[in-house]
């Protein structure tokens, strides 16, 4: 499931309908609501004081619509980067706190009593790593690599992340079908990168690395630490060089294999796959599919090849970080000191609520969105929302009917999977029941554990059963949005359809240069370069004829030397291939908003408002919703492992558009200026 941060705004064609439905939103708020004429930021939806217009529009559109804002703006204290999406994220975790304050004052309450269990600070500080014993005692009697494997294979149902990660979803090829999907993982750093590279940065967070597995060791009473800590380091770097890169795990056939039970034991020798999946509950399953096969066989090499007492080093320190921020405080403080610190630049850990409020929300989502859901996102608001999503489909069409690189039978079959689209607004049409997950005020690695192993065992029981196509990737109280081509779905929760995303009383230009364009971009996923591999039932295959290919190819071919040019850190690039698909989707997203935008004119010239014609707003409304400041450390993993850009080069994908030049005439020359025959025109 592929999914992507996004930004949202509202069109003026639903204003009115969105206008009701916040109204709506809070029963004590529907008379201020009522009263609200106007935009949330600047005068009609755009900040105007956040530009910098001693920056020409050519050099850095980033930077000339948000120059200000980026030079005032200071990063939080426990924030690694800041900007609308943060701004959005803070607004719904302090709902989500107030739901979980009040549910934590009524005992009995499960949502409260988890959220009760990590507020208990003194109470983690008294047990130490006691609740963590029975999985180390469990890990220190394990004599052969057949235990280990079986630990291996109960660590899934605690999501502790071992070198073979699983989880249950649509077969690719049969989507109507559930199978077990197995990928390599494992690594305590964030990509293989960090292990492999010469890179100083890298090498300095690598040694770091080292010595916060030693500091654990230490913390839970093993000796001899720095010495095995530096054993794990190696084990793990001899995972990271057979591990595929993540371009290669981008390809969506390639990731694409199903083996048999016996394969396993023929492709990957040297691991008990028997026990590990007698222990995860895989046993009997048919068919499985394995995403990367060469670093299946060469993680099982190798752990046939390490000594049993690194092996049991390893699962230590995996449970041990796994379960660190549910620990007493000089655990919290390691973990934090490290993961946040060291490999984000954050200096401060972010408060004990919020903390709680993102734990609780992500072990036992839905009892916490049924109340969100409730309270904040009423049905006016979605009925708005959908109308929205509609409209950008309808403007997706047109532009589909009259694609020139593509064949007229494939434009039809891209047609047909548009209108097959399932869009998913708001929230779920219905909740899980978590009635079987175990929650006590006072066992706050316990609730952990047992709400992980709820969700393994939900997921397990999908083998075999018809596909629920109503289940959610995300909750409703997250600030993101995502494509699922296997289901031929684009989803968009609740908490992001709002201001400064999400703004009935914007101008419409300023909202299709944000929703609209942001809707396109979803819906274009599934016409990326790995997303239109799925036909219109969803179903992974070459629907496209061989020219259709190679033609889109040789497009998508220049957009990755444009991102491949850019350097936000010295020595380190954007990568055009990893962030491929979401600059085709933010290029598309734009040209097809821009197309509803003019549709929605109906043929009237748009005003100018506050010197801005409609073009300039439109394409401000796109470059207002990346407004974000990152940390050195923070944007350094993102060009390593984010399959998205960074805010200012997402901005300038403008660049190849060719109204963006009518509206701002950028100067020949200029940083950001393509002669017409370089500009990338793909939709």
């Amino acid at each position: 499931m592929r999914k992507l941060v996004i930004a949202l705004t509202a069109t003026a064609a639903i204003a009115t309908a969105a206008a009701t439905a916040y109204g709506a939103a809070r029963p004590h708020a529907r008379a201020v609501a009522a009263r609200a004429t106007h935009p949330q930021y600047g005068t009609f939806g755009f900040d105007a004081a956040g530009m910098d217009r001693s920056v020409a529009p050519g050099d850095s559109f980033y930077r000339f619509a948000n120059g200000n804002w980026d030079r005032t703006t200071e990063i939080p204290a426990d924030r690694s980067n800041y900007g609308m999406f943060t701004v959005l994220d803070d607004l719904s975790r302090n709902r989500t706190r107030s739901i979980l304050e009040a549910a934590a004052r009524r005992p009995g309450t499960r949502m409260g009593d988890f959220y009760a269990s990590y507020m208990d600070e003194a109470a983690a500080e008294r047990a130490g790593i006691t609740p963590l014993q029975p999985l180390l005692a469990e890990i220190r009697s394990i004599r052969n690599r057949s235990q280990w494997a079986a630990v291996l294979g109960r660590d899934l149902r605690r999501s502790i992340r071992g070198p073979f990660g699983a989880r249950v979803d649509s077969d690719e090829r049969t989507p109507t079908e559930m199978i077990a999907h197995l990928r390599q993982s494992g690594l305590g750093l964030p990509d293989r990168d960090y292990y492999l590279s010469d890179d100083a940065a890298l090498a300095q967070k690598r040694a770091a690395y080292q010595t916060y597995l030693a500091q654990l060791l230490t913390m839970a009473g093993e000796q001899n630490a720095a010495e095995r800590a530096a054993a794990v380091v190696r084990f793990e770097r001899g995972l990271a060089q057979v591990q595929w890169t993540r371009v290669q795990n981008r390809d969506e056939e390639r990731t694409y294999n199903k083996w048999a039970a016996a394969d396993f034991e023929r492709n990957a020798p040297g691991f008990d796959w028997t026990a590990f999946f007698r222990e995860s509950g895989l046993s009997g399953q048919r068919q499985m599919l394995v995403a990367q096969p060469s670093a299946f066989a060469g993680e099982a090499r190798l752990i046939g090849e390490t000594p049993q007492g690194v092996l049991n080093d390893y699962l230590m320190l995996r449970t041990i970080d796994s379960a660190a921020p549910y620990l007493s405080r000089s655990f919290v403080d390691a973990h934090f000191a490290f993961h946040g610190t060291v490999l984000n630049g954050t200096p401060q850990n972010e408060p004990r609520w919020k903390r709680g409020v993102t734990l609780v929300t992500d072990s036992i989502p839905d009892d916490v969105s049924r109340v969100y859901v409730q309270r904040y996102f009423p049905p006016a608001a979605k009925r708005a929302a959908d109308a929205l999503v509609h409209n950008i489909i309808a403007a997706m069409d047109e532009r589909l009917q009259h694609l020139a690189w593509m064949a007229p039978e494939t434009r039809e079959r891209a047609r047909a999977k548009l209108r097959a689209f399932t869009p998913k607004i708001g929230y779920p049409s219905f909740w899980h029941d978590y009635s079987g997950v175990r929650i006590s005020r006072n066992n706050l690695v316990g609730n952990v554990l047992n709400a992980a192993a709820w969700d393994w065992d939900f997921n397990l029981r999908k083998l075999g059963r018809p596909v629920d196509r109503r289940e959610w990737g995300m909750t409703p109280m997250e600030i993101n949005a995502y494509a699922n081509p296997v289901w031929n779905e684009i989803v968009f929760p609740a908490a992001i359809l709002q201001p400064p995303f999400f703004d009935p009383n914007a101008d419409m230009a300023v909202n299709y240069g944000g929703i609209g364009a942001v809707i396109g971009h979803e819906l274009s996923h599934h016409f990326d370069d790995q997303g239109s591999r799925y036909d219109e039932h969803g179903a992974l295959h070459e629907w496209w004829t061989p020219q259709d290919r190679q033609r889109f190819n040789a497009l998508t071919a220049q957009l990755v030397a444009e991102y491949d040019a850019y350097e936000p850190l010295p020595g380190h690039h954007v990568q055009g291939a990893l962030t491929l698909g979401e600059n085709i989707a933010d290029l598309a997203g734009l040209t097809v908003s821009y197309d509803a935008y003019h549709r929605a004119l109906n043929g009237r010239p748009a005003a100018t408002i506050a010197g801005f014609t409609g073009d300039q707003r439109f394409y401000l409304g796109w470059a207002q919703v990346w407004r974000r400041k990152y940390r050195e450390a923070n944007l350094l993993q993102r060009l390593l492992t984010d399959p998205h850009s960074p805010s200012e080069q997402r901005a300038a994908v403008v660049r190849n558009l060719d109204p963006w030049y009518d509206a701002f005439h950028p100067a020949p020359g200029s940083y950001l200026y393509l002669a017409p025959a370089q500009r990338v025109r793909i939709w």
